[in-house]
C-alpha cells in the first residue's frame, strides 16, 4: 500500500505492529490523556462500555491533532468487558491473578475503538467487538501462566496477550485478531481506501 503517512497517537508496540504489517505508512506521535479520569467521569455519567472506548480514542486523536492540524490522526483506544463492568489493565502480578481468576470460565468483550482527526476535528470512528470465553483456570494454573508472562502482560487490559501464549488460555474466539489487538484494522483501511489515502 501506499500513503501520505498518517500520525499513530499511541506508543503501543501493537497498535505500531498492526499498522506496519499492512504496509501503511505511518509516524508515531503519542498523546498523554488521564485515561482514569475520563473513564471516572463517564461511569459517573452511566456511559456505555462501547463510549468510553470511543471517548478514549477521540482524546487521544484529538490531542495529537493539536500537534499536527495538518496530518489525519488515528487514536485508537480498547476495554475489557465482563459483566457490565469495565476491567483496567493490572497494575500488579495480584491483581492480574485476580482478573484471570475472575474471567476463567467465563465470556468477556473486547471493544476496540479508533478515531481520525483530521484539521482539529473528528471526521471518522469505528468500534469493533470480539467475544472471548476462557478456559476455567485453577489457581495454580493462573500462577504458572504469570510466572512466565508477568510483567510482559501488565499491558494488555485482560492480563493476557493472545498473540503470544495467552490463546491457550481460551475455548472460543468470536472476532479478528486486530480488535483484539484494540485496532478496528478492516475498517480503517476501508475508509482509508474509500477517501484515497491509501490502495493496493
Amino acid at each position: 500500500m501506499s500513503s501520505t503517512a498518517l500520525i499513530l497517537a499511541s506508543g503501543s508496540a501493537t497498535r505500531a505492529a498492526l499498522l506496519t504489517q499492512v504496509r501503511l505508512p505511518f509516524e508515531v506521535s503519542p498523546a498523554r490523556v488521564d485515561e482514569a479520569a475520563i473513564r471516572a467521569s463517564l461511569a459517573a455519567d452511566g456511559a456505555a462500555p462501547r463510549d468510553v472506548a470511543d471517548a478514549l480514542a477521540e482524546a487521544k486523536a484529538r490531542k495529537a491533532s493539536g500537534r499536527h492540524p495538518d496530518r489525519l490522526v488515528l487514536g485508537s483506544d480498547q476495554v475489557l468487558v465482563h459483566d457490565r463492568e469495565i476491567l483496567a489493565k493490572p497494575e500488579s502480578r495480584e491483581q492480574a491473578a485476580a482478573q484471570l481468576a475472575r474471567l476463567a470460565g467465563q465470556t468477556h468483550d473486547l471493544l476496540s475503538a479508533a478515531v481520525l482527526y483530521e484539521g482539529g476535528a473528528p471526521v471518522w470512528r469505528h468500534i469493533t467487538r470480539a467475544r472471548l470465553t476462557m478456559h476455567a483456570l485453577t489457581p495454580a494454573e493462573i500462577e504458572e501462566y504469570l510466572s512466565r508472562t508477568w510483567p510482559g502482560v501488565a499491558d494488555s487490559v485482560g492480563g493476557y496477550k493472545i498473540e503470544e501464549e495467552g490463546l491457550a488460555l481460551f475455548s472460543n474466539i468470536e472476532g479478528d485478531q486486530a480488535t483484539i489487538l484494540g485496532l478496528p484494522l478492516l475498517p480503517l483501511l476501508s475508509y482509508l481506501r474509500l477517501r484515497g489515502t491509501v490502495r493496493a
